[in-house]
């Protein structure tokens, strides 16, 4: 069996979390393809390391002295070291490391060594070969991963590699310079290597025991989902659930090969099992979980026989495209359109062009904005199978006092949205948590 790790930034954060880890990589023979975050924050106050690294970057940019910021970063993997004893050169390390953030001079670059220089701690003190990311993973030249070839890349360099640690959240793109994914993208790295090595199971270590049923800062003592499928993580992650990288999931669905979400401060926590629909066991809940986010806007359009009218809908959408915006959500009605944005993408006089713009190209008899909406997400297998889901939403929501503005369902019958103001937006959830969860 084949087992591949990643550990995220708060199991990289000390001398003490390195210790954890190992215990828990040692403690299964299985445990193989270690991938690792830069460290993460230590207390509240503290910074992360990548975050650091960007204040280093900016700093040489603006023709600045960079040093002091690194020095940060410098004593505290020296101190790491010193603290568990390893006899690696970390000094030498960071010191080339200095040099390359000058000559490369790229954002990438530079955030990207939080990862390497975590995995060439990790290596000495697992006693595994350290495998860079960057000898595996490509970006092709529109900075997409190159999921074939990179697979073939991680398949071949790790074939004769029994145990390995390998820096997560960069690659190298068309033109061999280091490329990062978006934050968080570790996450992707530890999927990609479980697809590349074909993988019995990828284990997500993190510092929660799993996906809670809705977020614990609205509802005290939410329960852990034992169990979900691919389908039902990207609807939890897309509306806001952030404890796996939304694109994580490609890779090993291709495979269908199962994630478990773990925490490294209490391993013996079964954590969350995330799994191919044909492998969903099932569960007595109607719904797996909630998630949701705030500031939206919406643009509600109304015309007369709009839905006899060819090419409506694709010109609206067409002038949102123009203007580089990602349609969230559109519910449409016979002779009505709502076009769901996320706000930040709005700024100065962005949407009202757009009104203006979708005004001259369909002519509506109406056109309204609502701003501040959020969105929440009610998302489970068991909907599909219970009469009277919908109904209980809505009776729950009701009863708590919360207006709907909006109501999305999906054909599947995975998961209902909704849109509320935000001001409504928590008692939304708990409401929903309360009628379902207690």
């Amino acid at each position: 069996m084949i087992k591949v790790c990643k550990f995220g930034g708060t199991s990289m954060a000390n001398a003490n979390a390195l210790k954890q880890v190992k215990d828990i990589v040692l403690g299964d023979k299985d445990r193989r393809y270690i991938v690792v975050s830069a460290p993460g924050k230590r207390f509240k106050e503290d910074i992360k390391i990548t975050d650091t690294l960007y204040k280093c970057y900016n700093e040489l940019v603006s023709g600045g002295d960079f040093k002091g910021t690194f020095n940060l970063i410098k004593d505290r993997f020296i101190e790491m070291v010193k603290e568990l004893n390893l006899t690696i050169d970390i000094k030498s390390i960071l010191e080339q490391t200095e040099k390359e953030i000058i000559e490369n001079k790229s954002p990438d670059f530079t955030a990207s060594r939080g990862e390497y220089l975590s995995a060439r701690v990790m290596a000495e003190f697992l006693g595994a070969e350290f495998v860079d990311a960057a000898d595996m993973i490509r970006f092709d030249s529109r900075g997409k991963l190159n999921e074939d070839y990179t697979d073939d890349k991680v398949a071949s360099r790790l074939a004769s590699v029994q145990f390995a640690v390998i820096p997560g959240f960069y690659g190298k793109d068309s033109k061999g310079n280091v490329k990062t994914f978006s934050r968080g993208g570790s996450d992707v790295t530890g999927s990609i290597i479980a697809s590349g090595v074909e993988a019995d199971l990828y284990e997500n270590w993190t510092d929660v025991s799993g996906f809670l049923t809705c977020d614990p800062r609205i509802v005290e003592n939410s329960k852990v989902i034992k169990e979900l499928t691919y389908k039902e993580l990207r609807e939890l992650s897309y509306m806001g659930a952030a404890v796996l990288h939304s694109e994580a999931i490609f890779p090993v669905m291709k495979k269908k090969i199962s994630i478990n979400i773990k925490n490294t401060f209490k391993p013996t926590d079964a954590g969350t099992m995330i799994v191919p629909s044909e492998a969903y066991t099932g569960t007595d809940n109607v719904i797996t979980g909630i998630a949701g986010k705030k500031d939206f806007t919406v643009i509600f359009i109304e015309k007369n026989l709009m839905n006899a009218e060819v090419g409506f809908i694709r010109k609206v959408l067409s002038v949102v495209e123009k203007h580089n915006i990602c349609v969230e959500h559109a519910p449409s009605g016979i002779d009505t359109l709502s076009i769901v944005l996320e706000s930040a993408q709005l700024k100065g006089e962005v949407l009202f062009d757009i009104i203006n713009e979708i005004r001259e190209s369909v002519n509506p008899d109406f056109v309204h904005v609502i701003e501040n909406i959020s969105l929440i997400a009610i998302v489970g297998h068991g909907m599909a199978r219970r009469a009277g889901t919908a109904a209980k939403i809505f009776t729950a929501l009701a009863k708590a006092g919360v207006n709907i503005k909006m109501i999305d369902q999906g054909s599947s019958e995975l998961n209902i949205i909704v849109g509320v103001s935000n001001e409504d937006y928590e008692k939304c959830i708990s409401a929903i948590y309360n009628e379902f969860m207690c």
